[in-house]
This record gives structure tokens, C-alpha cells and sequence, in this order.
């Protein structure tokens, strides 16, 4: 079966003729030289892709970092010509971490044809599925992660992403960065992209939408008590999923037509115990409409304790048995990872047993939709548990007529849970300036007056590199409009 917008299935599409052109927006060293990155300082934002279409994006892949620099080196940075020092810091060549919160801080946002809002608003890490900033190696059809084992689940971790979701338009496709932590961030990247010479049929195009999501705490019903996970005191019903017992929202699409394609799920757990047992819960159309129709399925819609706000029907169209099952596991999650389901990190292997992080593809079975849907999941069973749970949901829809365009939280409120390597109170040495002798206080001196050389170096590379950046991102679209005109005016003369 093949697709207007898609043009094929994944197998055979390369087998067969196409008029397109297919083309790549990179971060590559203009000059010839090797500084293939773009630099985004605090505070600021770059484009990475600003396409004219029609076309669809088939291939994203990033590799980036951010540095926290802990004292000088003995490279300056204008001198070294890399990114980052990869060499280990007990060698004293240099002192310097991966920041280990940018995963979330840094925010990648794409806009599809003349929308002024974001359809992809999520933070860099959890958008290809890096969740709780924790680098972890990972293979599935849509999204890849390649660590290397010295990074492997480290708050930070250096990692490359690759996603093979494809992303139509027809008259535009811009992708952005925005650095919202206090760190330099430092992006290579490639965005694959084809050209078609006639638009996408408006009647069947569905823009591509990804949206992150957290609720820290998700808020359990055992309030401050210790319910354990599968007891009996957790034998509550939950039959409505919205009123006392509010399930995790995943997505929540109200006004547009379009597919729900899958998520990913990142869970700080504090129990001790097992995260799961929440069951998952889809509502879909006619789900939502007022009615008291019970012939089919027994449905039916109610309004709340207040009597004004109209809960969706009961049961919804889809009703699960259990967290792991929606991830396509059971008896718990397993060390794997499939093309259309697994795990990300286990608990198991995770600090302090607290993480875990799974993932479901629904592209061989799309939950589709014609006017809303509404994805949910139990955080414990009937939501007893109060749990750190965040999302990222991803979609396929018509564009929203009218209602508010995709929302994120404040970077602060962002920031991943971590284990305390060691209390703050035996951190800090007791010894006073008093007590050292004099080559002791030279020594600090001389590593003050080295390590504000080093920062003056570095910040002054970045602030360089900064502004080549942003003249490479504006090169970029030029030479995009350029392979386009070229290719269009190829099409005329066949």
C-alpha cells in the first residue's frame, strides 16, 4: 500500500521512481575548516532548518553537548580545535563535566507551513527520548540513541540522536533551537529533507506534532502514606479516570484529525517498589459527546460531582490492564528494546533502582481520530502513586482551528531528579586561608589567575563561534532556495 504524502512503504519506496530532489541542511564549517558545530549561547536561539516546500523531512541527526568548565586547562580552547576536551580529568589537562541538566534546559521547536506556533515543543533530550537528561544507548524504527559505555546512563551523557519520523509541508518547515540554560550549547546536526513539485493533497496531509509533558509529583491518593504497589489497600475502582483518581495525561488533542503514533515515558519512582499497574486509558470522538445512550458498549456520558462539566463516556475505546502492558511487556519491564516497543533505562540499572524510561510506537497501529482524542495513564493502580512522570507524546493532525498553541514549563521546573552523591555538609574542607603556608596560597592564586585566562579564552571562542553560526544558518537558507530553484527549473526544461 502506498501513501500520497508518504510515497511508499519503508521497503519498497526506494525501489520506485520519484520526482523529488533530495537535499540536506547541516551545521558543516562553511570555510572548509573542521568547526562543524553551531554555537547557541545562554538565552539565545537559532534556526538549524528553514525550508520552502513542498517537501517532507525524513531524517534528523544530532550530536551536541554542553560543558560546565570546573578549572583551567592547559588547551586553550582557541587552540584546540574541538568541541569539548575528551580527556579524563584526572590527567590535569584539563577540568571540565557535561553539564548534566541541558538535556532538559535546551528546547527543539519545529513550525510547519505559515503557523506562527510551535507543532514540536520539547525539550532536545526527551524529543529523541533521552529522559530524566540520562544518556542511554537504544534502538527502535523511529528513534535511535548511540552512547559510549564510559557515558552510558550519566546525567549528561554525550549522545547521538537519530529520528526517521517523516515531517511534511508545503509551504515551509523551520526548525529551532533555543538555549535556555546559562551554558554555551554546542549542536552538530543534519536535517534530510526531500522536494516534491506538487503540494501535498490538503485533504489528506497530517503535520507532524511532538509535545513533553511532566507531573512531578503525579498526584497519588495515598497522600503522604506508603501504600505498596499491588496491596491490598490499593484496591480502589477507578471508573472514570477525571474525577478523585485524575490519571497521567499524555496528549489531549481537542478541534484537529490525525493519528496518534506513540510516546515515550520517563518515571522517577520513590516508593521503592514498582511504578506500574496503572492501566491506560484512550478516549476517542464520539467518547467525548454528551449522550445517554447506553446500547452500545454500554456507554455512557456523566457529568461531574458539580453537575457542570460533561465527563467523557465510560468505558473509553481503549482500556488497558497495566503500565507495563501498554509499553507491550509484562511481568514488569524487561532489559529490552524493540522496533516498536521497550525500555530505554531500567530500573534495575538505573541510581538508587528510582528510573525507568519506555517507550510504544503505535505506527503499525495508529489510534487515529477525527476530532479529538485524549491519551492517559493510571500512576499506579487507580493513581494511588506519587510518582515524578514526564512525556513526550508524538503525532500526526490537521492543523487546530482556534485554541491554544503547545505550552512547556519554566527551565527550572524542567530540571531532572538526581541521587545526592554525598551530604553537602562534608563537601567543603574545614582548613582557613590562616592556616596555609605560603606556597600553598601561591598555588591558589596561580590556579585563580589561570582558570579566569582559560574562561576569557574559551568565552571568547564562543562568542566567535556564536556569531559564524548564526552567518552559517542564514548561508543555509540560501543554499536551500538555491538547490530549489535550480531543481525547479531543471522540471521545466524536461
Amino acid at each position: 500500500m502506498t501513501s500520497p504524502i508518504l510515497g511508499g512503504d519503508l521497503m519498497a519506496s526506494a525501489a520506485q521512481r520519484k520526482v523529488c530532489r533530495t537535499a540536506r541542511v547541516a551545521s558543516w564549517d562553511q570555510s572548509g575548516l573542521n568547526e562543524d558545530a553551531f554555537v547557541v549561547l545562554p538565552g539565545e536561539s537559532i534556526t538549524l532548518a528553514d525550508l520552502e516546500g513542498p517537501g517532507t523531512i525524513t531524517h534528523l541527526w544530532f550530536v551536541q553537548t554542553c560543558r560546565r568548565i570546573l578549572g583551567p586547562g592547559l588547551i586553550p580552547y582557541s587552540k584546540s580545535g574541538v568541541a569539548m576536551m575528551e580527556v579524563h580529568n584526572a590527567l590535569g589537562l584539563n577540568y571540565e563535566i557535561s553539564d548534566p541538566d541541558y538535556y532538559r534546559k535546551v528546547l527543539i521547536k519545529m513550525y510547519w507551513d505559515d503557523s506562527e506556533t510551535p507543532s514540536v515543543l520539547a525539550p532536545i533530550g526527551d524529543f529523541f527520548c533521552l529522559g530524566h537528561s540520562m544518556a542511554a544507548n537504544f534502538q527502535s524504527l523511529p528513534f535511535t540513541v548511540s552512547v559510549k559505555p564510559s557515558e552510558e546512563r550519566q546525567f549528561g551523557g554525550a549522545a547521538a540522536f537519530n529520528c526517521y519520523l517523516p515531517m511534511p509541508f508545503n509551504s515551509r518547515a523551520r526548525i529551532e533551537i533555543e538555549n535556555q540554560n546559562d551554558a554555551a550549547y554546542i549542536q552538530y546536526f543534519y536535517v534530510d529533507y526531500e522536494l516534491h513539485p506538487q503540494p501535498h493533497p490538503v485533504d489528506k496531509l497530517l503535520y507532524f506534532h511532538a509535545h513533553w509533558r511532566r507531573s512531578n509529583p503525579t498526584q497519588g491518593w495515598t497522600t503522604d502514606t506508603y501504600v505498596q504497589t499491588n496491596s491490598l489497600e490499593t484496591q480502589v475502582a477507578n471508573l472514570d479516570g477525571a474525577t478523585t483518581t485524575r490519571n497521567y495525561t499524555i496528549l489531549d488533542v481537542d478541534g484537529a484529525a490525525g493519528s496518534y503514533i506513540g510516546c515515550n515515558h520517563s518515571v522517577t519512582h520513590f516508593q521503592g517498589t514498582w511504578w506500574g499497574e496503572g492501566d491506560d486509558m484512550i478516549w476517542v470522538d464520539d467518547d467525548f459527546d454528551a449522550t445517554t445512550d447506553t446500547s452500545t458498549l454500554g456507554k455512557l456520558s456523566r457529568f461531574s460531582g458539580d453537575g457542570k462539566k460533561l465527563l467523557p463516556a465510560w468505558p473509553p475505546s481503549f482500556h488497558g490492564t497495566g503500565g507495563e502492558d501498554y509499553f507491550s511487556q509484562g511481568w514488569g519491564m524487561q532489559k529490552n528494546a524493540y522496533p516498536f516497543c521497550g525500555t530505554i533505562i531500567h530500573e534495575e540499572d538505573s541510581p538508587n533502582k528510582a528510573y525507568q524510561v519506555s517507550y510504544r510506537w503505535h505506527l503499525p497501529d495508529p489510534v487515529r481520530f477525527e476530532k479529538r482524542i485524549k491519551v492517559t495513564l493510571e500512576h499506579g493502580h487507580s493513581n494511588h502513586l506519587s510518582d515524578d512522570w514526564s512525556t513526550t507524546a508524538y503525532w500526526y493532525q490537521t492543523f487546530s482551528k482556534g485554541g491554544k498553541g503547545l505550552e512547556i514549563l519554566a527551565a527550572k521546573d524542567r530540571v531532572p531528579r538526581k541521587p545526592e552523591i554525598m551530604p553537602k555538609a562534608v563537601q567543603k574542607s574545614e582548613v582557613k586561608e590562616s592556616d596555609l603556608n605560603e606556597l600553598q596560597k601561591k598555588m591558589l592564586k596561580q590556579r585563580q589567575e589561570r582558570f579566569d585566562e582559560f574562561l576569557a579564552d574559551r568565552n571568547s571562542w564562543l562568542e566567535r563561534r556564536a556569531k559564524d553560526s548564526k552567518i552559517r544558518a542564514e548561508n543555509n537558507v540560501q543554499i536551500a532556495k538555491d538547490i530549489r530553484s535550480r531543481w525547479l527549473a531543471g522540471l521545466k526544461r524536461v
